[in-house]
């Protein structure tokens, strides 16, 4: 998380509706742009921005530089902004996990290439490394 923080604090963060609900009080983050997909029109969040699909999301973000726009999930929102990416900061867990929810395997997409890999940490008993992937075309 510590990573994350300092990525992304003071920068624009898209997520869906379901993500935002496993945040502590299903709150937007502190000290950064939140912006909401969701298809519900009635749907709002105090301190956050709403959009209902990816051409109002753009036209939001139109003016924000790229790499200060960072997607963190959930699953459908991966899969429909993924294409429109040309950057992903991964960290990646050496160990499964059940979900209902994962993030593409990039090490599978011929569009993507792994350019920058940490060493191998651990927290408690889970090792991770933090990936940086390029799309390639």
């Amino acid at each position: 998380m510590k990573r994350f923080r300092q990525m992304t604090t003071g920068k624009v963060v898209v997520l869906g509706r379901k993500t935002l609900q496993t945040f502590p009080q299903g709150e937007p983050l502190p000290d950064r742009d939140n912006i909401i997909l969701s298809r519900n029109p009635s749907f709002q969040v105090k301190g956050a921005a709403v959009v209902r699909d990816a051409e109002e999301l753009s036209r939001l973000i139109a003016d924000v530089a790229p790499e200060d726009v960072f997607c963190i999930g959930g699953g459908q929102i991966y899969e429909l902004l993924l294409p429109q990416c040309d950057v992903c900061h991964v960290t990646r867990l050496e160990r499964g996990y059940d979900a209902d929810a994962y993030f593409p395997n990039l090490d599978a997409d011929p569009a993507w290439e792994l350019t920058e890999e940490s060493d191998e940490q651990t927290y408690f008993d889970t090792a991770y490394t933090y990936q940086t992937w390029k799309r390639v075309n």
